[in-house]
């Protein structure tokens, strides 16, 4: 066991806030288990746990002071050093002010006024406000006392001082001091000096980093007083400061230790100097001279010394603790301090080990050590054993084990061997006590069983067990639920119990508390299981049902509810009569039905309209009703009525149909939409409209009225009549051209006309100037204008209305740069204009010319002026550097608008605001920097800098800053606001950043100009200067009809700030829509054609020259991104067109494939944003736009985007209404045909709603309630609706008048605020509300009363949801709430859970204290749930209430329709429909069925829509039959509930003639032609199953293992019955299968057949690897193939010198049979030589090669050569010896010995992995053969690799000599000898009654020795070499019966002899036998076969000398006979024989 000890000491003292959260921490480490304790000031402040962290949550004054932490085990306890900690606060002044009058002359001494502060705070005197600064007058102390010396009359007046504490922050102000001077007529004009303030003795620690001395001396005339300093009599001159009055000295040692004299002498008097004393002591902390031993071992009754010895200044004083108890208190006679401060302890006993602690201290510090005094010779001794232990599953056991003993004993509990826990093993929920017993918790069944506890020391062990028993405990696992069925059906109530198998259940059910005798009737049965049933429910079965177990184990019962219900009956007398007062509405009644047992939930009202299917109306009328008025009708319609009852069953049978009811025909009540008109030529107008909506025609339209008159004139309106409701355009011809003119269209039908539109207004159209101006003259003005002088051009040349002139000017270096100003058309004289704010002194072109408002006529010829020169811009980059207090450096650049040439510049400054203050410099026009000097320190400053030309002074650059306060960048601008947007300017209002603390220089604009998105450009469009307090900036030089997006950002003299958020996008002018072709359809023409059809436009809406008017056709692949092809067609007549060239069998899109473009938002106010944009670009349509979709969502907010749909193609704006007020939206605009939706448009627009007034703060609670004060808490409001500035806090008692609120405003970062000097036991009311740039917003009232009695609230209860409030989204929840604690409840929390299974969620956690109910909206329909709710006041939240009864919400129209539909021809006139049903989640209700709504697309005109209702949910297909022969169909379905339909699925369109084939192809046959290719025949379907022509096949194929990842599919276009599938995987089997198709579709797939592609040549190896690289031999070892491409034969490997060695370049060659041997081992390689290894693998031929270049060793680095080796031989083993060579780069890891047989000549590895300590081996000569000579030489071995060799050693042969002990002789004397040693034994056992013992032949260590050493080596060698070599030419190293013993390995660092190894491993003899395999000598050299391994083991082979060891008998019995070798087997190759 380990004692403690500490990780960390304590640090510096900590200093912290009140209210601040303190964590200690004591990092020990020791046996577990640890545990910890914290001690401050002395006292305990916890008790001992394993807990190692102290918290204070809040920290309080009182929590100052020494902590200590204490930590113990098993072994003892120890103390840690003190840890200080302080709090910081602050007190308040405690005195009233005071009066003190000193006589003038003498000195006036303030004291400051008592304050309690932590730490000292820092004061500030001031006088009368003014704050008081030191001179030689005046003196504030150390102690922070004002000395005034020498008091005049002036010096009269209220003091006080200002302190602060710089830790918290805190300030306070003292009461005033009141200073009189007496005046005193006879003060000497010179008075003796005196010390008012004389030094005070210090002591101080060595090491501080300072320390001073403070004297105050008053005389008079002051001036002429000089204070000096003498230590020991001399005389001090450095560190005085302060007018002399202070002495410091730096690093104070103690040689600065002495006596210190002030000395204050009037100069020039008589007087005696005045003095004063002071001793400066210097402590040294302490240190130890001599400390103890870590670790004291002692034997019982000794005496033992502890020492310990500490010096410092003043002397420490010394301390012992013993296990962190003071050796004082312990008071125990034989523990004694010695003088030296050492403890002796004498007769020592076992109870004193322990740890011993040694604390020295004094005032400069603590210092501590410790020893642990271990007492030994008791061995353990059980004081309490473990015992049988019984307990239940899932409690705690605690086993009992408690043992005495010195040392103290260890304690280690297992159970089986295993450790559960002891002083360095934790598992979880086993825990050792400190007593030295085990807990477990919980306790688990499995825990069952022997537990042992093992107590050890030094001087013996012992253990004892006990048996813990574990009973399983009876329990109901699975209750009965309550269960609401349905009458009839059969009720399953469940009751699944577990118990111990020992004892048995019994199950008795209850019915409303009475027994249930199932016997008694067969509709009630108990199951074996427990679970009752009760089959043909009826209302008699309903009650509570109660399952009570009784068993030995325990009782246990639950209860649950049955409930019947049935369908509700249908409503009876329906009626239906007209409503008198509103034309469009019905009035129904019926009598109320029966509601099955459970309440009506609702009423259904249906309506049939003109005879069309029956539609849910009135979907929720609620259950207390028995009428309703159906409104919302339309007039000229005929309707039926049908009711039905709804309940928690479902839907009721409907009633009887009421009579059909016919409304009147009423004129139409909306006039057209999307009214538009635009100017087609100079006389005429088209005019384009819709009709109203459909709802609207009360009745059929007969046509439309036009009306127009000139726009602003009172004249008569002029009509056209559109006498066909068809028609929806009229173009207006006979006009007065360029006229503006207003129209109005408006419907009519039978019952008469309909209202007007608004009116449109539209101009005539006008044509552009062809003639320049004339007469252009051009001059100068001045520096930014140039004056223009004209003539008109002739009038015959303006082609209509002159709208004006536009005057041109660009700098003749950049012709792209031109300005234009727009004039006025002026009809008398010459035209004049100017244009202004040009560059000034620059060359410009000028020119002018006419426009009309079609565009611009030509511009005059161009001319050169140059403007003039003028005063300069501001200068650029205006910095300062080296801000000092006094001082600063100005830079600048020259101004990039010289506008002249630069003559000067002129500096100035001023304080801030202060004129009077301005100093101004010139300077020369080279300098660009200046020092100012001078200035105040803290003090602001503006400085202006400005260049100077000969015209003046130009632009100011200014900037103010604060002396000492550099400035740094600013923040960036925000809110950005558009408006007052004209052609060419618009208006950027915004809300400036920070501004760096200094001003702002300069406003940047940046722009999209565009292009607008994240990717494109931004452009600098506009900078404003030297106005650094601006908010609008108006942007010029805009280009008309464009789009921009601005941002912008602010300069100060540090830098730009970073760019504001963009601005929304807006454009200049907006062109109108164009209009689409109608009614496009595409057609299959052929294989590779499709025929479109369209409807051409009519003229009206050309919007140009019909003779240039044609169409452009745009198609793409709908599955590739490849770009989209295009055709024109010229003829503005033609119809229709076939595209050819297309790709067969692929799908072409037609829906929009561009988004609308130019979309801008608009946030119009705080929940509404406005949205425009433009149309699809014309080629991108595909066909009718019917209406836009906006996408929008609250950005982080909503999870999924909502939709807003506009119907037609007119309207291109939409207002966003009902959204959450200053939240940013994400909004896409997209366009939809007939066939679906369109691509959104990119990129998102983000923009925010306005904000507003806030909604009130939420959870407010009074965490702190006291008599006279409450602390309020609050959160953030839910709606901040904008940026939250602040918040108010009123209250006031309740009694009080309710205007008498005390008001207090906080910070937006605030979330708590204190009310203090309230009445106690009073109830006050409490007001909050929240502030944003809109105003306060709506304020959240509490009450609270000022109480310490306070408790958490009751549940609420009663909690109820009224099923007339449940709809198929959202219920009302109402309670009651429960008692408040005396503390008001601040708010409620309900949480929802979906039934069966879903989790507990909390919906809301602010609803309002007052309210008793609330809805739960966003539920899902047809779902049920269970709420409840909880209360929580100022204490605490109170429980959650009992949850509600389950509540059903109520069905709802499917959320999505069937998926996947699908339509193929299934005979030649009828269609096969095909669907997937809607997911569960969206069905929102019971699927009754599906609709199935299908047309015929005719080209002229839609035709009328057919359905087809399918009642069954579960139909997943249908037969649309009776359908015309060649015509194309489109399909669309719904899936419908009680409620209604749901959407629409996407329209899929079929071509009714043709069907697809019936039968799959005949007699495929699948026939391999190569490696990869196959050829698939067949024979086409049956004819009678052709359905038509077949025009193809599709071959199906894929890898007969992996279909879903390798099917491919290859398509015939020809009816040709043979296909070649090529670029298949070689030697792999594919299945094929075939499909026929026709114009219709694809026929079934024939059954798969298969087929084998060929072999082929396989791929590269996957990897060449080297290992053991000696100077002659390595391992070489490669890698399977990644693609085999057949059966793997064998390999081949070829290596050879990359040069010629000795002249001779060698290549070997190696045939390798079969795929399991990959490896070689080559032995004849030369030294340091490199070679070329290549290798290939076989099938039916070979591979590619993989090659690599090795070198031989020795490699650079590793080791040199061994020396000195000898070999010595003894009868019957071999011994060799060398000597340690040089060890390379990198340590010597071990050796290896090589050996050269005589017979083969070559060396080989003999014996591997020799540890690096070993300098000799020793091998039995059984290992060698006999006869052979052998020639040894040992290698050394590092991380480099294998060293050169040692020199040879000499030749040694491997005969064996007769051992003596084969002699008779010697076998006579050992029979007598033993015989002589048995009699011995047996005497001495008789005599000492002594067990000898009998040491058994051990493998244990031999074993685990060996199991390290059997390893891999790099490579994946093993480094035993176990397994038989195999070879693959002639063997050499062999006996003559072809077997070869492998060398020997010598595994780490073990001896072997024959002698070492047992014969038996465990007793058992290892008889098993084990062939090995090898080679015979005369097997071919070019391939070995599988029997050559078959020969018999040699007598004294390796493998019988190490089959006794199991680890090397293991390796090989694991060899399964007759397989082929372990891959680690190395090949032997002899080079001169390959």
């Amino acid at each position: 066991d380990v004692a403690p000890y500490f990780k960390t000491e304590p640090g510096l003292p900590q200093i912290h806030l009140e209210g601040n959260r303190l964590v200690l921490t004591c990092l020990a480490e020791g046996s577990w288990p640890l545990e910890f304790k914290w001690m401050r000031d002395g006292r305990e402040l916890t008790t001992y746990s394993s807990e190692y962290k102290y918290i204070i949550p809040s920290l309080q004054k009182l929590d100052a002071g020494f902590y200590r932490c204490v930590v113990r085990n098993r072994m003892g306890a120890l103390l840690q050093r003190k840890s200080e900690v302080q709090v910081a606060y602050m007190g308040s002044f405690t005195d009233t002010d005071q009066r003190k009058t000193v006589p003038q002359g003498h000195a006036a001494i303030l004291n400051l006024l008592p304050i309690t502060s932590y730490p000292r705070p820092q004061v500030t005197w001031f006088r009368e406000g003014h704050k008081i600064i030191p001179s030689n007058r005046i003196a504030i102390t150390l102690e922070n006392q004002l000395v005034i010396l020498a008091t005049t009359a002036s010096d009269a007046g209220a003091y006080y001082v200002q302190a602060v504490n710089e830790k918290n922050g805190e300030n306070k102000t003292s009461p005033f001091i009141h200073l009189s001077i007496a005046r005193d007529i006879g003060t000497p004009e010179t008075m003796a000096p005196t010390i008012v303030v004389p030094p005070g003795n210090r002591s101080v620690v060595a090491g501080s980093s300072e320390t001073t001395l403070e004297c105050i001396a008053s005389a008079r005339p002051v001036e002429d007083l000089s204070v000096t300093w003498k230590r020991n009599g001399l005389r001090i001159t450095s560190g005085l400061h302060s007018f002399g009055r202070r002495l410091t000295i730096s690093n104070p040692t103690s040689a600065d230790t002495g006596l210190y004299v002030c000395e204050a002498a009037l100069l020039g008097s008589a007087f005696e100097p005045a003095r004063a004393k002071a001793f400066l002591f210097i402590t040294e902390p302490p240190y130890f001279t001599a400390e103890p031993e870590s670790r004291i071992s002692a034997e019982v009754e000794e005496t033992v010394d502890i020492s310990c010895q500490a010096m410092g200044v003043p002397l420490p004083t010394l301390q012992w603790y013993k296990d962190a108890v003071s050796i004082s208190r312990l008071q125990n006679p034989r523990y004694k301090v010695l003088a030296s401060g050492g403890l002796r302890i004498q007769k020592l006993r076992p109870e004193d080990s322990g740890i011993f602690q040694c604390f020295a201290s004094n005032e400069g510090g603590e210092i501590q050590t410790h020893t642990y005094l271990d007492v030994t010779n008791i061995a353990p001794v059980f004081t309490q054993r473990p015992a049988d232990t019984t307990v239940t599953d899932g409690m705690t056991a605690i086993l009992r084990c408690e043992v005495s003993g010195a040392p103290k004993p260890a304690i280690t509990w297992k159970r089986e061997n295993h450790i559960l826990a002891s002083g360095s093993v934790r598992i979880p929920r086993f825990m050792l006590l400190e007593s030295g017993g085990l807990q477990i918790a919980p306790v688990f069944v499995q825990d069952a069983g022997n537990y042992t506890c093992y107590a050890a020391n030094t001087e013996g062990s012992l253990n004892a067990s006990a048996t813990l028993t574990v009973w399983n405990r009876t329990s109901i696992v699975h209750p009965p639920e309550d269960h609401v069925v349905i009458k009839g059906t059969t009720a399953t109530l469940h009751c699944g119990a577990t118990h111990d198998p020992r004892v048995s259940l019994r199950y008795v059910w209850k019915k409303d508390n009475v027994a249930l005798t199932p016997s008694s009737t067969s509709r009630i049965v108990v199951e074996k299981d427990g679970s009752l049933l009760i089959s043909q429910t009826w209302s008699g079965d309903i009650g509570d049902y109660t399952c009570e177990i009784v068993s030995e184990g325990g009782n246990d019962s639950r209860m649950a509810r049955l409930e019947v219900i049935e369908l509700p009956h249908s409503p009876q007398n329906l009626l239906a009569s007209p409503n008198s007062s509103h034309s469009h509405a019905v009035v129904l009644s019926w009598v109320r039905p029966f509601d099955g047992n459970s309440p009506i939930l609702y009423y259904i009202v249906e309506l049939s309209e003109n005879n069309s299917p029956w539609k849910v109306h009135l979907s929720n009328v609620g259950p207390e009703m028995t009428g309703v008025t159906v409104s919302g009708l339309t007039p000229a319609r005929t309707y039926q009525f049908r009711v039905c009852a709804v309940n928690e069953v479902g839907r009721g049978q409907y009633s009887a149909e009421t009579s059909r009811l016919m409304l009147p025909e009423e004129p139409p009540s909306a006039p057209p939409k999307n009214i538009v008109a635009s100017g087609r030529t100079n006389q005429s107008i088209m005019v384009q409209w819709q009709p109203p909506p459909e709802t609207e025609h009360n009745g059929v339209l007969r046509g439309y009225i036009l009306r127009y008159r000139l726009a602003g004139l009172p004249g008569e309106y002029q009509q056209r009549n559109i006498t066909s409701p068809e028609v929806n355009y009229c173009l207006v011809t006979d006009l007065i051209i360029w006229t503006q003119y207003e129209i109005q269209v408006a419907a009519y039908n039978g019952a008469g006309l309909g209202v007007f539109s608004r009116a449109v207004t539209e101009y005539t159209l006008q044509g552009v100037p062809t003639a320049p101006p004339q007469n252009v003259q051009t001059e100068a003005v001045n520096s930014t204008t140039i004056q223009f002088l004209w003539n008109p051009p002739p009038q015959q040349f303006i082609n209509g209305i002159n709208q004006g002139y536009k005057l041109l000017a660009w700098p003749a270096d950049a012709p792209e740069a031109v300005t234009v100003v727009t004039i006025a058309p002026d009809f008398h004289g010459v035209h004049h204009g100017h244009i202004t704010n040009l560059k000034k002194f620059t060359a410009y072109f000028t020119s002018v010319l006419c426009f009309t408002t079609p565009g611009d006529g030509p511009p005059s010829t161009p001319q050169l002026v140059w403007t003039l020169e003028d005063k300069p811009g501001a200068v650029g980059h205006l910095s300062f550097t080296e801000i000092l207090d006094t001082s600063l450096k100005v830079s600048w650049q020259e101004p990039l608008e010289k506008n002249g040439i630069i003559t000067g510049y002129q500096i100035s400054w001023e304080v801030y605001s202060r004129n009077d203050s301005r100093l101004t410099h010139t300077l020369n026009s080279t300098t660009h920097e200046y020092k100012i000097q001078g200035l105040s320190s803290l003090t602001t400053y503006t400085i202006d800098v400005a260049a100077v030309t000969a015209v003046g002074t130009g632009l100011v650059t200014s900037s103010t800053i604060s002396s000492g306060v550099p400035p740094d960048l600013p923040g960036a601008p925000s809110n950005l606001v558009i408006s007052n947007i004209s052609p060419r300017s618009a208006t950027l209002q915004f809300r400036p950043g920070y501004d760096g603390k200094t001003s702002i220089s300069r406003w940047i604009v940046e722009g999209q100009v565009g292009a607008i998105g994240d990717e494109e450009e931004w452009v600098t469009l506009y900078e404003e200067e030297n106005e650094p307090d601006a908010q609008t900036l108006e942007i010029p030089n805009l280009t008309p009809y464009t789009h921009y997006r601005f941002r912008m950002k602010q300069v100060n003299i540090v830098g730009p700030s970073p760019y504001s958020q963009s601005s929304r996008v807006i454009q200049t002018l907006q062109a109108p829509p164009d209009v689409a072709p109608t009614s496009v359809t595409v057609r299959t023409a052929s294989e590779t054609s499709l025929r479109l059809r369209w409807v051409p436009l009519p003229d009206s809406q050309y919007n140009g020259n019909p003779e240039s008017v044609g169409y452009r056709i745009k198609y793409w692949r709908s599955d590739l991104q490849s770009s989209a092809l295009a055709q024109v067609v010229t003829d503005r007549l033609e119809r229709e067109f076939t595209i050819e060239e297309l790709e067969e069998w692929m799908e072409y899109e037609l829906q929009p494939s561009a988004a609308p473009e130019n979309v801008s938002a608009e946030a119009v106010s705080s929940t509404q944003i406005l949205l425009t944009w433009a149309s699809v670009p014309e080629q991108d349509q595909n066909g009718l736009i019917l209406g836009y979709k906006i996408l929008f969502r609250a950005k982080d907010l909503d999870p999924e985007p909502r939709s807003h749909t506009v119907r037609g193609n007119h309207t291109q704006s939409a207002l966003l209404a009902g959204l959450r007020k200053f939240v940013l939206y994400e909004l896409q605009v997209l366009a939809f045909t007939r066939i679906g939706n369109g691509v959104p448009s990119t990129p998102l627009i983000l923009e925010r709603t306005k904000d507003d007034a806030p909604g009130p703060p939420v959870r407010l609670v009074f965490p702190e309630v006291r008599l006279t004060s409450v602390r309020i808490v609050w959160q953030p409001p839910e709606e901040p609706n904008g940026i939250i500035l602040g918040y108010q806090i009123a209250y006031r008692l309740a009694s009080s008048s309710p205007h008498t609120f005390t008001t207090v405003e906080v910070g937006a970062t605030v979330r708590q605020f204190t009310a203090t000097d309230l009445a106690p036991e009073s109830a006050y009311i409490f007001r909050l509300s929240a502030k944003t740039r809109q105003g306060w917003g709506e304020p959240l009232e509490a009450t609270v009363i000022t109480t310490e009695k306070r408790e958490r609230p009751a549940p609420p209860r009663e909690l109820l949801v009224p099923q007339a409030e449940v709809t198929a989204r959202s219920l009302r929840l109402q309670w009651v709430p429960g008692s408040d604690g005396a503390s008001p409840i601040r708010y409620f929390t309900v949480q929802v859970r979906e039934l069966p299974r879903g989790e507990w969620q909390t919906y809301s956690s602010s609803i309002s204290h007052e309210a008793t109910a609330c809805i739960v909206d966003r539920l899902r329909p047809f779902t049920s749930y269970k709420l409840r709710l909880k209360a929580t006041n100022d204490i605490g939240d109170s429980d959650f209430s009992s949850e509600t009864e389950a509540v059903t919400t109520l069905q709802d129209v499917p959320g999505e329709p069937p998926g996947s539909v699908s339509a193929t021809p299934h005979t030649t006139s009828s269609v096969l429909i095909q669907w997937q049903p809607p997911r569960d989640e969206s069905l929102n209700g019971l699927l009754q069925g599906y609709r199935i709504y299908y047309r015929e697309l005719e080209y002229e005109a839609g035709s009328g829509t057919e359905a087809k209702t399918l009642k069954s949910p579960i139909a997943l297909r249908a037969e649309l039959t009776d359908l015309k022969k060649y015509r194309r169909y489109e399909v669309i379905m719904t899936a419908y509930n009680i409620i209604g339909e749901s959407p629409a699925s996407a329209p899929v369109e079929v071509f009714v003639g043709e069907a697809a084939p019936a039968m799959a192809p005949q007699n495929v046959q699948v026939t391999p032609l190569t490696a990869s290719q196959l050829e698939v025949t067949w024979d086409p379907p049956p004819p009678e199953s052709q359905n038509g022509n077949i025009q193809g096949y599709k071959i199906y194929y894929w890898e007969a293992d992996s279909q879903n990842d390798t099917e491919k599919m290859k398509v015939l276009f020809l009816p040709e019955p043979v296909v070649r599938l090529k670029n298949l995987t070689s030697h792999t089997e594919y299945l094929v299968s075939i499909s026929a198709f026709n114009a219709a579709g694809d026929g079934p797939r024939s059954d798969p057949r298969q087929g084998r592609t060929h072999q082929a040549a396989p791929g590269v190896p996957s990897f060449l690897a080297f290992s053991e690289i000696t100077s002659t031999t390595l391992n070489v070892s490669w890698g399977e193939p990644a693609a085999a491409n057949g059966i793997l034969q064998g390999y081949r490997v070829v290596y050879e010198p990359l040069a010629p060695v000795q002249g001779v370049s060698k290549v070997v060659t190696v045939e390798v049979r079969g795929n399991w041997q990959r490896w070689l081992k080559v032995r004849d390689l030369t030294k340091g030589v490199t070679y070329f290894f290549r290798v290939q693998a076989r099938t039916i031929t070979y591979g590619p090669e993989l090659q690599a270049n090795v070198t031989a060793g020795p490699a650079e680095g590793s080791p040199g050569s061994p020396r000195d080796v000898l070999v010595t031989k003894s009868a019957s083993e071999l011994t060799l010896q060398w000597t340690e060579g040089h060890s390379g780069d990198t340590p010597t890891t071990g050796y290896v010995i090589e050996a050269r047989p005589s017979d083969e000549g070559l060396w080989d590895m003999f014996v591997k992995d020799i540890p690096r300590s070993a300098t000799s081996y020793t091998l039995s000569l059984d290992k060698l053969r006999q006869g052979v000579t052998y020639e040894f030489r040992v290698v050394a071995v590092n991380e480099v690799g294998y060293g050169e060799p040692s020199s040879p050693s000499t030749a040694v042969t491997a005969q064996v000599e007769a051992p003596f002990y084969e002699e008779w002789w010697f076998l006579l004397v050992m029979a007598l000898s033993s015989l002589i040693v048995i009699l011995l034994v047996v005497f001495t056992l008789v005599l000492h009654g002594q067990n000898k013992k009998y040491k058994n032949c051990s493998t244990g260590k031999g074993i685990s020795t060996m199991e390290e050493s059997v390893t891999r080596d790099n490579g994946g060698f093993a480094a035993l070499e176990l397994s038989s070599r195999h070879l693959n030419v002639k063997s050499t190293f062999s006996k003559k019966n072809g077997t070869r013993s492998p060398p020997r390995p010598s595994p780490g660092g073990l001896h072997y002899s024959d002698e070492d190894i047992c014969n038996k491993y465990n007793g058992a003899v290892l008889t098993e036998s084990v062939s090995l395999k090898e080679k015979s000598a005369d097997a071919s050299e070019s391939e070995a076969t599988d029997s050559d391994y078959e020969d018999a083991l040699p007598k004294h082979s390796f493998v019988n000398h190490y089959m006794s060891d199991p680890t090397y008998y293991n390796s090989w019995k694991r060899r399964a006979q007759g397989r082929a070798p372990a891959p680690h087997r190395y090949e032997a190759v002899a080079g001169a024989e390959a």
